[in-house]
């Protein structure tokens, strides 16, 4: 005969479960806290422009006539999670550019993933210049304007790379993006494309069209790059508004390191990361495409705030793109 079980002490039981599960979740290894900069980044180039502050916790990047400066994490990722709080140049920061990507360094055959800021003049808005190359093409460029001024506060870019999957900002998790910010892997029959994001919300879908014959990046492991330096050539409105460098020392921010990822060997492999690993949470099947929220936000920015679509530049791409009429 079974006991009865006091309905307070059933809801104890389900209680400790369900912390015992959220525990294990948050000690995971793959979730790990945010690091120091030297942790998993080295200075690339200009070191005497780059500040560690706050015990290495955050970095102060600075421009000026006599050079930019730019850093590179020590390892390449397969995928998995990087994320870093970034707070832009303020005021008037025109031909300036703050650039975060991933690049497998293969020279001609080279994948990139590409997240630039580009500056402008003060009181007009950022804009965020995205690019894909894939085996050494890219000339993919779209651009959307801010709707919020990144160098009032940090922001959190956040860029998760299942495999074949994503680039983003803010606290993104979602599958089927190509890598950026962490390097990628071969894509699942399933995959749906890259995908980059702004503080949750997509700006772009970029999709895996190799059906089509467009090259895809997804099998060369990444590093992880950011550089800031002067572009006014092209930078700001073409290259019509030049740096001011009365305004200079130009300075950005960035804290909150943070990898979760899978690092690849000097083979190109990455050892005990599988693609279809269950344990990893980029597996998990709520990360495998856009939620109706997110596909309405993608809409609404498409529709409101981009400013520059190369699928639609009719000077540089009289045809447009096979990847274009594919729907990207």
């Amino acid at each position: 005969m079974m006991a009865k079980v006091h309905p307070l002490v059933l809801l104890l039981v389900i209680s400790l479960c369900v912390l015992i599960e959220i525990n294990k979740f948050l000690i995971s290894p793959t979730m790990a806290k945010p690091t120091t900069f030297l942790q998993d980044f080295h200075i690339t180039w200009s070191e005497a422009h780059i500040k560690q502050l706050n015990k290495g916790t955050a970095i102060q990047l600075l421009l000026d006539q006599s050079s930019g400066c730019g850093f590179a994490s020590k390892n390449k990722y397969m995928y998995g999670r990087v994320s870093m709080k970034i707070k832009l140049i303020p005021g008037d920061s025109a031909g300036t550019v703050t650039a975060f990507y991933m690049n497998s360094d293969t020279n001609g055959s080279r994948d990139e993933l590409d997240f630039e800021f580009l500056g402008n003049r003060s009181g007009q808005p950022y804009t965020v210049q995205t690019n894909v190359f894939a085996n050494g093409k890219g000339d993919r460029e779209q651009r959307v304007n801010l709707w919020f001024d990144p160098s009032s506060q940090f922001h959190t870019f956040d860029s998760v790379e299942p495999p074949s999957h994503c680039y983003c900002l803010d606290q993104l998790r979602y599958k089927n993006c190509v890598g950026c910010l962490c390097g990628m892997i071969n894509p699942l029959p399933w995959s749906k494309g890259k995908r980059f994001y702004v503080d949750e919300v997509p700006i772009r879908v970029y999709k895996n069209n190799e059906a089509k014959r467009v090259p895809y990046p997804k099998s060369q492991p990444m590093g992880i790059y950011s550089t800031l330096w002067e572009a006014d050539n092209w930078a700001t409105r073409g290259g019509l508004e030049k740096i001011d460098w009365s305004k200079a020392p130009f300075y950005a921010y960035y804290k909150d390191f943070d990898i979760e990822g899978c690092t690849a060997g000097h083979d190109g492999r990455a050892a005990g990361c599988s693609a279809n690993n269950s344990s990893n949470w980029w597996e998990a099947p709520s990360y495998q495409q856009l939620n109706p929220i997110q596909a309405r936000n993608y809409r609404w920015v498409r529709l409101n705030h981009m400013v520059y679509d190369y699928c639609t530049d009719k000077s540089r791409n009289p045809v447009a793109p096979p990847e274009c009429l594919a729907g990207i």
